[in-house]
């Protein structure tokens, strides 16, 4: 059995790699990375170190690693004679990636079982957004023909990945907790066999279960501890007005998958505090810097922030700590993160609606918009 995972980074080999690897696939990772490509080709195996409550280390091998940009041909062959594709590259990254999968398609063999692709990204319904780069340009013939080759399933996924030890090489440490949640309906009669995955029939619930609880949470920790003036995650938690408005943030949308996805109350409190205390565990030396970063994206429409306090709003409600939230991260200023930059130079030179319409996504009539509007007036007040 053979998997391509595109995004051989951290993500790709301590999460979705290792899980692939257990399951018995031969894997093959891809990126542009050059020299991350060169570690990876010359070495036999690598570690994974678990760090949590029970520490472990886990070694993977039976891996090969393609250059996705300079071996491009290769990859396609590669890819029309796998069982599956997975990504982990990033939601911006997968119009560059799709059309790759589509030639792999196009040179599969009909007598294969059908290709399943999985995009394993921290978005909502990833895959989707895959499949719609593969097929866009192809004709409803084609498409037709091709897509009895494959199936498109979407996923959750869950574990941190902290950024790495300087000098740790291809190893990577990851915390001990992990999920991996795929819809089993896309497969028909061919779903792949990973032990380490959990499929289910409606994927919507564990989706927006983690996005809004750890995404949502781990970018609020990060914010609020960037707002403190701490460093690292873990010690951000330590900071009493960073935990209670990283769990006010939580009680928030904790309510809002109780009651829009009937999940039970008391097993949602308890994951939340689970949650929390996975941010708080001192073997994963994160930072609010990297934690937070890309914060344009993270304020759009139906992402971790804006996507449950739009939904709150329109259930009559206001979000008042995931506004706390916003405010913090408007506030989030990394020289070094092109989006921080960009965050603050159209925090200066845009209107509050404007800036709430063109990153938040807001439409003015949304009862969501004139929180938004008053927390964007206020870090322009900061400026």
């Amino acid at each position: 059995m053979k998997a391509i995972h595109f995004g051989a980074g951290n993500i790709g080999r301590g999460f979705v790699g290792l899980l692939l690897h257990d399951a018995g696939y031969e894997v093959v990772f891809a990126d542009v990375d050059s020299s991350l490509i060169e570690a990876l080709q010359a070495a036999q195996s690598y570690t994974v170190h678990e760090a949590g409550e029970t520490s472990s280390d886990r070694v993977v091998d039976n891996f090969r690693a393609i250059n996705s940009g300079a071996e491009q041909k290769r990859l396609i062959e590669e890819i029309g004679s796998a069982d599956i594709v997975t990504t982990a590259v990033g939601p911006t990254i997968l119009p560059i990636v799709a059309p790759v999968i589509l030639a792999g398609l196009r040179q599969r063999a009909t007598t294969l079982a059908p290709l399943a692709v999985m995009a394993c990204e921290n978005a909502i319904n990833a895959t989707d957004v895959l499949a719609g780069h593969v097929w866009k340009d192809v004709s409803a013939e084609e498409r037709e023909n091709l897509a009895r080759k494959a199936a498109f399933a979407n996923t959750a996924v869950d574990r941190i990945v902290p950024g790495q030890a300087s000098g740790s090489g291809i190893d990577v440490t990851v915390e001990a907790f992990y999920e991996w949640v795929i819809e089993r309906g896309a497969f028909g009669d061919f779903a792949p066999v990973i032990p380490g995955a959990t499929f289910v029939d409606n994927l919507a619930p564990y989706i927006e279960r983690k996005l809004f609880t750890v995404n949502t949470g781990h970018a609020a920790v990060a914010y609020l501890g960037s707002v403190a003036g701490v460093s690292r995650i873990s010690d951000a938690l330590a900071v009493p007005e960073v935990l209670d408005g990283a769990r006010r943030v939580l009680e928030e949308t904790s309510a809002l998958l109780v009651a829009k996805h009937g999940l039970d109350e008391a097993a949602q409190r308890a994951y939340r505090e689970k949650i929390l205390v996975r941010f708080a565990n001192p073997a994963l030396p994160d930072t609010v810097e990297r934690v937070g970063r890309q914060p344009v994206r993270k304020l759009s429409r139906h992402e971790r922030f804006i996507g449950p306090a739009a939904e709150i709003a329109e259930l009559g409600s206001r979000p008042t700590a995931l506004l706390e939230a916003i405010g913090a991260a408007l506030r989030f200023d990394v020289p070094d993160d092109e989006q921080s930059v960009e965050l603050q130079r159209m925090l200066r030179s845009e209107t509050a609606e404007v800036f709430t319409g063109q990153v938040c996504g807001l439409d003015p009539a949304h009862p969501l918009f004139a929180d938004v509007v008053q927390v964007v007036r206020a870090a322009q007040d900061r400026l």
